[in-house]
This record gives C-alpha cells, structure tokens and sequence, in this order.
C-alpha cells in the first residue's frame, strides 16, 4: 500500500512529467504496446528511451 507521501509525491510527478493522469495512461499504454512488439527497427531508439524514463521515474516516486 502507497503511503500518502508516496500518493503526493505520485500525483505531483504526474503532473509534472506527463500534465494529466490521462496523459500518464495514454504513455503506459505506448510502452506496453512497444514492450510487446519490441524487435530491432520497430521502434526509434527516442520511443524506447522515453518509455525506460517513464518507468524510471515512476520507480523514483515510489521509493
């Protein structure tokens, strides 16, 4: 369970990075999308990156 630090800290990212939770949901759905049908030349080495930093960053806020 998240600690409501952890849910402040979450809701501010979110904000910060991505503007709306909505936003947030479209880019998780692109990463799951690139992560499914991730092969050489699918995909530019930007998408890839950004969805390791989306993970990355949501790890951080959950730390």
């Amino acid at each position: 369970m998240l600690t409501p630090t952890q849910i402040e800290n979450l809701n501010v990212w979110i904000k910060e990075a991505y503007g709306s939770p909505e936003e947030l949901t479209k880019q998780l759905d692109k990463l799951i999308f690139i992560l499914h049908f991730l092969e050489e030349e699918v995909f530019t080495k930007r998408e890839i990156q950004s969805a390791a930093e989306l993970l990355k960053g949501f790890g951080e806020v959950l730390e």
